[in-house]
């Protein structure tokens, strides 16, 4: 009996040992109400759940200054390391810079926060801009082009506006292509695009031939002012492959989302943030100082994917949505091949 009662307070102490050991994880989302954060959430839960380390997170709910409170709550609960959605890329350095010096290795989520010492996981946003503007442009060569950009606050927004600049300059050089507006998108909020859409569109007496959205959410609200004007069959871009673009995208309503594979990015920043914990370097690490203060940051870029009608069965072939999803109300002869 002795011997059962000290193999049993052992094997107590080890497990507690273990539990302590445990690398906490604090997440902390910006805006969670986005339909993608949901799946990257479940990508890094899985991921960190695998590895063996606890996830904890906080959602600022598109508050700047919460999301400040937020991190020091994760920090108060024990987070070893944080990986952060950036709701401002200027409010949230004073947090930041608070764990790094508290020796808390800080992730950079898919929004570059230029600070010392951040690791910046992400999809190449300037290719993402390329790849909206060549499907957009393929379509609409000449005419009138509306830039709907993302937040003034996300260095994302200028870095897809970059990347489809560059395909369209050539263009609006020779007078083939007029911007007739580029508006930045308060918060990423739909209703916000809506807004900046009908204005541009009052602005212009309707004559617009192509949009350039920088995400699937500012895309909706561009083709809700569209077609409340009664304008359709114009291109509209967009990116990450929300189910709403992609039946969008198999309607024929919007031209192009680029898929930026969300579970990819959150089991690849999950495997990065234990890393750093641990004080490793994440894998495929390489430096990068293109941000707007130059600063050199450890970083890791992924591959996006342009889909178009031509390739929506990549998207369902890899589990992304089920066809019935992709294909709600489509019918017809000019269905796409992924809904025949």
């Amino acid at each position: 009996m002795k011997f059962k009662s000290t193999f049993t307070a052992l094997a107590l102490g080890l497990a507690a040992i273990g539990a302590s050991a445990q690398t906490v994880v604090g997440v902390s989302w910006s805006n969670f109400q986005e339909e993608r954060w949901k799946t990257d959430e479940a990508a890094i839960k899985a991921q960190l759940e695998k590895l063996g380390a606890k996830y904890i997170s906080a959602d600022a709910g598109g508050s700047p200054e919460k999301q400040l409170g937020d991190i020091d709550g994760l920090l108060a609960k024990g987070a070893k390391v944080l990986i952060v959605l950036a709701m401002d890329k200027d409010a949230i350095l004073p947090a930041v810079n608070k764990a790094t010096h508290q020796k808390v290795p800080v992730v950079a989520y898919d929004r570059l926060i230029e600070a010392p010492g951040v690791f910046y996981i992400t999809f190449d946003n300037v290719e993402v801009g390329r790849m909206q503007a060549r499907a957009v442009y393929k379509l609409a060569p000449k005419g009138n082009y509306v830039f709907i950009k993302g937040s003034p606050t996300d260095p994302n927004a200028n870095f897809l506006r970059a990347g489809a600049g560059e395909i369209v300059a050539a263009a609006v050089k020779s007078g083939d292509i007029k911007i007739v507006g580029d508006e930045y998108t308060e918060g990423w909020k739909p209703e916000e695009a809506q807004k900046n859409m009908e204005q541009i569109l009052t602005k212009n007496a309707n004559k617009v031939d192509a949009v350039i959205a920088a995400n699937d959410g500012t895309a909706g609200g561009a083709i809700a002012a569209l077609s409340a004007k009664g304008i359709r069959g114009i291109p509209v871009s967009g990116q990450d492959a929300d189910f709403a673009a992609l039946n969008r995208v198999a309607l024929g309503t919007q031209t192009v989302t680029v898929w930026k594979d969300s579970r990819e990015l959150g089991r690849e920043a999950a495997s990065a943030a234990v890393a750093l914990a641990g004080g490793k370097a994440p894998e495929k690490a390489a430096e990068w100082n293109q941000g707007e203060k130059k600063i050199a940051l450890q970083s890791r870029f992924l591959t996006p994917v342009p889909i178009t009608r031509d390739n929506l069965d990549v998207v369902v072939k890899a589990g992304w949505i089920k066809k019935d999803e992709l294909c709600k109300g489509v019918s017809g002869a000019n269905a796409p091949a992924a809904c025949k």
